[in-house]
């Protein structure tokens, strides 16, 4: 885990939050406290250079390409395809996980964040994560060996009816498992900004936070509309001397663009991991953001 750094996604692909201009802009992700640099997922930065569209936009880059394949089992299954036209065999581990694969309905309900395991013809499989009909976003985190962190992107539809979900409402407070989770901070396009995730439990706050992935807590955000991507991760690491296992985690992030955003964060208690959701809408560079409510999903 390290201290934020700037990414390019969609902004704060949550920049910590949230992306960069939803259909196109300049993303950036957690950025330290202007003086930390900080690590997340998604991000322009994160993926080694600039790149010219927010994280999971793109289910082709830089020569590498996301593709499914059908299974027999019902399981998901995908190959990334690299350069050279094969199957990709060779990923390192970040944050404990080869393999970081986040899946959404594309009115932003449904999330899961789940790790697939590997064949050795470089298949990834998991038990399927698409809970019921509708058209979802699926995104492959990872990071060949040799090669820059990339995050790609692809559609896939479960056949049947399905009603779009309207996004709640922002809110401050999101209830999940009993847990009541507490945002503060704002988000703005164009300036970094410090959110802050308080967790409770019967009115007392949690101050035993369990390491989940090498960390206390992991933020994805996702832009309404397009589903630009980002995957933030927290101001210091379990471990480091200083950094507390709750009751708060600690994120900074910069939307390049105002808009809505949806923001999961996957925390661990108890041996469980809980997923509270926000609607978050950033303002300009003046401007202030507001959070909001809830929706439940274990990551």
């Amino acid at each position: 885990m390290n201290t934020p750094a700037r990414l390019g996604i969609f902004g704060l692909g949550l920049a910590a939050v949230f992306g960069a201009a939803l259909g196109a802009g300049h993303l950036t992700g957690p950025v330290g406290a202007e003086e930390k640099p900080h690590t997340a997922h998604g991000g322009m930065e994160h993926q080694g250079h600039e790149s010219a569209l927010p994280g999971g936009l793109l289910v082709s880059d830089r020569g590498y390409t996301l593709t499914t394949v059908p299974d027999a089992t019902g399981a998901f299954a995908f190959r990334i395809i690299g350069p050279n036209g094969r199957a990709v065999t060779a990923f390192d581990t970040q944050h404990d996980k080869r393999m970081h694969l986040i899946v959404v309905r594309r009115d932003l309900s449904g999330f899961r964040h789940v790790h697939p395991t590997m064949g050795a013809d470089g298949t990834w499989r998991v038990a399927s994560p698409l809970s019921g009909a509708g058209t979802y976003r699926a995104f492959a985190d990872f990071k060949p060996t040799g090669a820059d962190p990339l995050t790609l992107g692809i559609d896939t539809a479960v056949a049947g009816a399905a009603t779009p979900r309207p996004l709640p409402a922002p809110a401050e407070i999101a209830t999940v498992d009993g847990y009541t989770v507490t945002l503060i901070g704002t988000l703005a396009a164009g300036r970094t900004g410090r959110l802050d995730l308080a967790i409770s439990r019967d009115g007392k706050p949690v101050t035993d936070l369990q390491p989940y992935l090498a960390a206390y807590g992991h933020l994805v955000a996702l832009r309404q509309g397009d589903l630009a991507y980002l995957h933030v991760h927290p101001d210091g690491e379990p471990g480091d001397g200083k950094t507390k296992p709750g009751p708060t985690i600690t994120f900074y992030a910069e939307a390049p663009s105002a808009g809505t955003y949806r923001l999961y964060l996957d925390f661990q208690h108890d041996g469980a991991v809980h997923t509270a959701e926000f609607t978050v809408v950033a303002g300009g560079p003046t401007g202030t953001g507001t959070s909001g409510d809830h929706q439940h999903h274990a990551g």
